[in-house]
């Protein structure tokens, strides 16, 4: 059973979460500040932590930068009331896995949560098969996809994407687009249509090697 810790000052917001995680199956706890986490993630393992933005004392990153020291497999999904693509990308480059902002449907903090966790599963895969460290920017299930897309169109803009996705939030997709242009694994044209690179079409290559090895 995959473990979730809910970390938000909010009570209501806490044991409504708590009920509805329960319900899915999930092992939940929830710890009302940043200190009363940390402690639980001393004497706890959790697969994902769910980390409020904003709370008082400890804000939630550096809540996720002490998480990440202490129990560097766990992940962290951080949960805003002011979701903006800079507040996001600083996140994940401080060791969260995705976020999701506030208010939001229950359906999608499930799959957000879901993705986290395929996310892990790929990436213990990965470092069994020892595969280039470049594939680790791509383990992100939204990211297949959108590789996927670009192999199939060979160039897509950022609406049709989030179409195709069936993604309401287009900065979301944006965020994903991003960091896998850090990656060097797509590319914007002229027209601001989004390619894959020729290192992103290698990458592309590498992981549907990996994915038919998996499924065998």
């Amino acid at each position: 059973m995959k473990r979730i810790l809910i970390v938000d000052d909010d009570a209501e917001f806490r044991s409504h979460l708590i009920e509805v995680l329960k319900g899915e199956g999930y092992d939940t706890e929830s710890a009302a500040s940043a200190k009363a986490a940390i402690t639980l993630c001393e004497a706890q393992e959790f697969d994902v932590v769910l980390l409020d933005f904003m709370m008082p004392k400890k804000s939630g990153i550096e809540a996720l930068l002490e998480l990440r020291k202490l129990r560097p497999k766990t992940k962290v999904i951080m949960i805003t009331a002011f979701a903006t693509v800079e507040n996001a990308v600083d996140a994940i480059r401080k060791g969260a896995s995705d976020y999701i902002a506030k208010p939001f449907k229950i359906l999608d903090l499930l799959m957000t949560i879901r993705r986290v966790l395929e996310e892990s599963k790929f990436e213990d895969s990965l470092k069994k098969l020892d595969v280039d460290q470049a594939l680790s920017s791509i383990a992100n299930p939204i990211r297949r996809s959108i590789l996927k897309l670009l192999q199939a169109r060979e160039q897509m803009r950022l609406m049709e994407l989030t179409r195709e996705l069936g993604i309401e939030d287009h900065t979301k997709i944006l965020f994903h687009l991003r960091i896998l242009k850090e990656a060097d694994i797509i590319e914007q044209n002229s027209e601001k249509a989004y390619l894959l690179t020729t290192e992103g079409l290698k990458t592309l290559s590498c992981l549907k090697t990996m994915e038919n090895m998996l499924l065998k």
